[in-house]
């Protein structure tokens, strides 16, 4: 799981380590014993922040305008794709 600073408490890291889960929280100045922190992985977080943000300019996904679930994923896919078709256009 990948959380920011205000995040980084032990009970939390016990709770994620019991369900198996990996925490990479950057750990606060003012901690003693430093866990282990990817730097490298909480750079990528970046990706998955900025392509949230560029969905939530859709208006039906941001405003959840389909209630049912399925109706909504596709939504997602089809913003998804088109999204990913403006980076990959043939023309400069």
């Amino acid at each position: 799981m990948l959380a920011d600073k205000a995040y980084d408490a032990d009970r939390i890291r016990a709770s994620l380590r019991e369900k198996g889960a990996f925490a990479n929280i950057p750990p606060k100045i003012n901690r003693r014993s430093k866990p282990y922190f990817s730097t490298w992985l909480y750079r990528e977080r970046n990706l998955i922040e900025r392509f949230f943000s560029k969905l939530k300019h859709f208006r039906r996904v941001a405003t959840r305008y389909d209630k049912l679930a399925e109706n909504f994923l596709a939504m997602v896919q089809l913003a998804s794709m088109r999204l990913w078709l403006r980076v990959y256009e043939s023309t400069p």
